[in-house]
């Protein structure tokens, strides 16, 4: 067989299968990794693996046994000590082990961020049982925020606004967070204006930038994301600045998914994904080049271009409201209807649904970014996820 690379993709939901998509595309055979079957990048993948990324005995196997150029994590739970045995063993793991294990928990990057590199991050404090939780928001004040140390797309994160809420808030945060570690961050609440995501290529020539994303939450979650994002020029440079220090300092070769909060013309560093983001979904319809393209091109040691706004652009999730393992989508024909200079949607092909479970995206570009956000918004409420126990016999 021929092809450019191996890559073990460590991780197979959305962004995994849209990254496999560009892969494939410039030749790479992939190797999708999930801990259940048929997961979405495992439909696009020349092959799979299924076992939980924090088997260290099954992740070690699988890499000897198929021998990847690259190794790419998708995840945050992975077991990274693994992915640093390998890399001294000559495998390359994207972006480097030592991303992995930095980023795989809160706790590391933001020391990497404040303490290493003096980049300016709200106060925190770690707490490993409610009785620290409650000392370190004591210290921290209120309001503030409650998160894991560990977890992916915000989950387990809540605002504590008074004493009574902490117990709830950490208990909320030990039911959702990934892995074995039992620790939070409590952290100053930020009266940011706004949060963007800064999209940061470490190419082999030097280091890209996307025009800036930002991104509305509810849950913890992104909901949808536009891009660009209106900033000053000056706050621009400070996010740059720090986003080229924190990924140089990370070192490898990807895509890096940046996250800032902006308080007039100040810039505050809040995490990074050595990785795709999900608030990145929005360049498959707003760059020339998407971040996932950006990510395989980095990654595979070809050239990356300054990436090319197309227009003012806008992503829209589509979530399903319940748990169900059988269902269908109605709507597409509308969604794809609705007026602007382009519109486009994205299923993932998740195989169950569970409730608030991102499961596609629509996609829009037009004239400007709040027109670009109302057709996502209004072509996202068109798909209708079908639930076959509903329908009648």
């Amino acid at each position: 067989m021929s092809f450019t690379a191996k890559i073990l993709l460590l991780g197979s939901g959305e962004l995994g299968r849209e990254f496999v998509i560009s892969a494939k595309r410039l030749g790479a055979y992939v190797v999708a990794c999930d801990s259940y079957a048929g997961a979405p990048a495992m439909q696009m993948a020349d092959a799979c693996e299924v076992f939980s990324m924090l088997d260290a005995d099954r992740l070690r196997e699988a890499i000897e046994r198929h021998r990847p150029d690259f190794v790419v994590p998708e995840v945050e739970a992975i077991r990274t000590e693994v992915l640093a045995e390998v890399e001294k063993a000559g495998v390359t793991v994207v972006p480097s082990a030592r991303a992995t294990q930095m980023t795989m928990n809160r706790d590391r990057i933001r020391e990497v961020a404040a303490v290493e590199l003096g980049l300016t991050t709200s106060r925190y404090l770690y707490a490993e049982s409610l009785e620290e939780a409650r000392a370190a928001v004591a210290h921290v004040g209120v309001p503030c925020v409650v998160k894991p140390v560990m977890s992916s797309s915000g989950k387990g994160q809540s605002t504590v606004r008074a004493a009574e809420e902490i117990d709830r808030a950490w208990d909320y945060a030990v039911a959702n967070m990934r892995g074995d570690r039992r620790r939070v961050i409590v952290e100053q609440f930020i009266d940011f204006d706004y949060e963007i995501t800064l999209l940061t290529v470490r190419t082999r020539e030097g280091i890209r930038f996307c025009a800036p994303i930002g991104h509305r939450q509810e849950r913890g979650d992104y909901q949808e994301s536009w891009q660009p994002a209106a900033m000053s020029g000056a706050a621009l440079v400070q996010a740059q600045d720090m986003a080229r220090k924190v990924v140089d300092d990370l070192g490898g070769y990807g895509l890096f998914g940046v996250e800032f909060f902006v308080k007039g013309e100040a810039v505050i560093f809040s995490e990074l994904s050595p990785r795709p983001h999900d608030t990145g979904m929005v360049t498959l319809i707003s760059q020339d080049l998407s971040e996932f393209d950006l990510h395989a091109r980095a990654i595979l040691g070809l050239p990356v271009p300054e990436p090319k706004l197309l227009g003012a652009a806008a992503s829209a999730v589509i979530l399903a409201d319940r748990d169900a393992d059988a269902f269908h989508y109605e709507g597409l024909a509308e969604a794809l209807a609705e007026p602007g200079d382009a519109v486009d949607v994205r299923i993932f092909a998740k195989p169950v649904t569970r409730t608030n479970r991102r499961m596609g995206v629509a996609l829009a570009l037009a004239e400007d970014v709040d027109a670009a956000r109302r057709v996502a918004t209004a072509a996202a409420g068109k798909v209708r996820i079908v639930y076959d126990a509903d329908q009648p016999a």
